[in-house]
């Protein structure tokens, strides 16, 4: 056989057993890709993503857009020509997969996390919303969780509003187990509770909830992983906190998860309860988390988001301060950064897009 042939045929197993190997090989990596962007003044799947009832509204115009990653799925094995694939190509990122599946973390928990931490942006987008507009709103302590078998199953329940503790008006989570700790395991802690449904019917109604009445709980010592060197007395709750609004205010968005759109389901809020129109009608994208005070958070995959972004059409992104620098490394063209802090930057921002006044905009380096 010629010298030539046998090179060829040889290069061409090679090949074919490297082809062979990629699709074959299996690999511990994930896909992060860009997902949708969704305009929180408009609609999605033929219904309003903000629907306010119960207070005047005001028309909009332009884009205020949340935007999304798209993750490989937790059951979901790369083969080594994917993640080859996907570190050459520019508009994905290729991570470990513990990255986004730490601990063996199932599909189902991964959804049901993501689909708490949504829930809770949207309650946080709501109160910071009003706040910002100075907007009164109630808030409660309120029964977040109650561990199986503990000393508080069957007597108090998730939604709960927890007026007190041994008479003492808890004001913060943080003041229910500090009060329960300073009881010795054994001992009987008191609480003023109003339940579940009698605080549900009065957020419905638009008011705090009234009255309450006392529930007596014996406490346990805590397990050992949690006592942290001595005993501790727990009644196995987690306390969290509710919020009571003036009017109605309901966020519709399925198959969407996490935390990062909070601060664009803000911004929407305050444009549709303000006169005037708050983007001017430009092309405004963004993300990141937002607490109860309207401070803006970080989030994950910014550079997917960016791309995301520009390619539905965004001309200025709203990026959260401790992700500007990620994401000035690797601006996609016809994008401008805006960095925020908190949602009053953002707002404040808005209104110099909205003026064309862009050389007044704080914008993102990579220092």
């Amino acid at each position: 056989m010629p010298r030539r042939t046998a090179t060829m045929l040889a290069s061409t197993l090679i090949l074919i057993a490297l082809f062979c190997a990629g699709l074959l090989i299996k690999v511990p990596y994930s896909e992060m890709s860009p997902g949708p962007t969704v305009n929180t003044l408009g609609e999605a799947r033929g219904e309003p993503v903000l629907r306010i009832a119960g207070r005047k509204t005001y028309p909009t115009s332009g884009h205020l857009n949340m935007t999304t990653v798209r993750v490989t799925g937790a059951d979901y094995r790369m083969n080594l020509g994917q993640a080859v694939w996907g570190w050459l190509a520019h508009d994905s990122v290729v991570v470990p997969h513990d990255t986004l599946y730490p601990d063996g973390k199932t599909e189902e928990q991964s959804t049901q996390e993501n689909a708490e931490e949504f829930s809770q942006s949207q309650e946080s987008a709501k109160v910071a919303a009003l706040k910002e507009l100075n907007i009164p709103v109630a808030t409660q302590v309120v029964v977040s969780t109650v561990v199986k078998d503990s000393p508080a199953e069957g007597k108090l329940h998730a939604g709960d509003v927890i007026k007190a503790v041994d008479g003492t008006v808890v004001e913060e989570p943080g003041d229910v187990a500090e009060l329960v700790t300073k009881h010795q395991p054994g001992e009987d802690v008191t609480f003023t509770i109003v339940p579940a449904k009698e605080a549900a019917a009065a957020e419905k109604a638009g008011r705090a909830p009234e009255g309450g009445r006392k529930v007596t709980i014996t406490t346990e010592k805590a397990p050992a992983a949690e006592k942290g060197g001595k005993d501790r007395a727990i009644v196995g709750i987690r306390a969290g906190t509710d919020h009571t609004f003036p009017f109605e205010i309901d966020i519709k968005l399925a198959d969407v998860g996490g935390p990062s759109a909070g601060l664009m389901f803000s911004l929407g809020i305050i444009d549709k309860l303000t006169p005037g129109d708050l983007t001017g009608g430009k092309f405004v994208a963004g993300t990141g988390t937002i607490d109860d005070a309207g401070k803006v958070g970080p989030i994950g995959g910014i550079t997917m988001k960016l791309v995301g972004a520009r390619d539905a059409g965004a001309r200025y992104f709203l990026t959260p301060d401790e992700n500007c620098a990620a994401a000035a490394a690797d601006i996609p063209d016809g994008l401008t950064l805006v960095r925020v802090k908190s949602l009053d930057d953002a707002r404040k921002s808005l209104e110099h897009i909205s003026a064309g006044k862009t050389d007044a905009l704080p914008s993102c380096s990579t220092s």
